[in-house]
């Protein structure tokens, strides 16, 4: 899938309320560390995972499903397989009325729940990291990926 720059912009800025469904307590997962940098941009990161119901993660609680969030939510980032997207688009789109996106992670995609969702008027990006999106769109990423400015083999 090919995204605008401008597109992913707008949703990363206009994103207040974030779901992590399939978040991790393993500080080297990839689903833990985007949670918590989503977090520390500012983002109100609701952590989403049946097996973690109740543990804090990011100063909140996890909770097992979209159904358990109270208010609403901006975005929901899946971090599951593929063939688990139907079912997890399907409850964000009874849950949240006002939904704005649904963002599946880097090897995630399905094709049909996405065009369910944006048939509802939600925008989709699949196959992409917000992290990665944002420090790239926002300027934190610098040549070679890193903040430095200089790239150099030299230890």
């Amino acid at each position: 899938m090919t995204y605008t720059d401008a597109f992913l912009k707008d949703i990363l800025t206009r994103t207040k309320r974030v779901a992590i469904v399939g978040v991790s307590s393993n500080p080297v997962r990839a689903s833990y560390f985007v949670a918590r940098y989503l977090g520390l941009r500012g983002y109100d990161v609701v952590p989403v995972n049946p097996t973690l119901v109740g543990q804090s993660l990011f100063g909140a609680k996890v909770v097992g499903s979209l159904s358990e969030i109270d208010g609403p939510i901006d975005m929901v980032d899946i971090f599951r397989r593929s063939e688990a997207v139907p079912e997890i688009v399907d409850e964000a789109l009874e849950e949240f009325p006002n939904l704005r996106t649904i963002w599946m992670q880097i090897g995630v995609e399905h094709a049909e729940a996405a065009a369910k969702a944006e048939a509802r008027g939600v925008d989709v990006v699949q196959n992409r990291c917000p992290k990665i999106e944002y420090q790239r769109l926002f300027g934190e990423l610098r040549m070679g990926g890193f903040a430095t400015g200089v790239i150099s083999s030299k230890l």
